[in-house]
């Protein structure tokens, strides 16, 4: 009896999984880049609101702190799995700053745009996401600054 019900239960698991994987709507994980953006290593988490809209919060840690969020328009390519997609957002950020006046540590708070151009892709056999994206910046607070270098590698996992 236990080994139907164990049995039974990895059937299930299977086939769950298999149904999750070619129904992806979500994934978690981590977005590298090695810009001077405010929103540059972050947590990743993507949603899709339709098959071709999603929208993605971005969690920056470290300095600068910073919360972002895109709304992107993603396209099917040739190749199955394989997206390019094209969006925007905005975000808001914390740096920490060195006041040569006062001779103190200060934060900075920063708020801007974003735009976002990329490659998605998702593996046809695993709950696994990749995604290659341009995503450049314009602060709009303290200073007026434009990041235009911010190319990062997202790795995501689907649930």
């Amino acid at each position: 009896m236990k080994k139907l019900i164990s049995a039974t239960l990895v059937a299930a698991a299977l086939l769950f999984a298999q149904t999750s994987f070619a129904q992806y709507k979500t994934a978690l994980g981590v977005r590298l880049s090695s810009s001077q953006a405010m929103v540059n290593n972050s947590i990743s988490l993507k949603h899709f609101l339709t098959e071709t809209t999603a929208v993605e919060a971005l969690f920056s840690f470290g300095d600068p702190l910073a919360l972002g969020a895109l709304l992107e328009v993603h396209k099917p390519l040739s190749t199955e799995g394989l997206q390019w997609f094209y969006g925007g957002g905005g975000y808001l950020g914390f740096e920490k700053v060195y006041d040569p006046n006062r001779k103190v540590n200060d934060t900075e708070v920063n708020f801007g745009g974003m735009g976002v151009l990329g490659l998605d892709y998702k593996f046809l056999n695993l709950p696994l996401n990749l995604s290659l994206d341009w995503k450049p910046e314009l602060n709009l607070v303290n200073d007026i600054t434009f990041e235009p270098a911010a190319i990062g590698l997202s790795v995501r996992f689907l649930f």
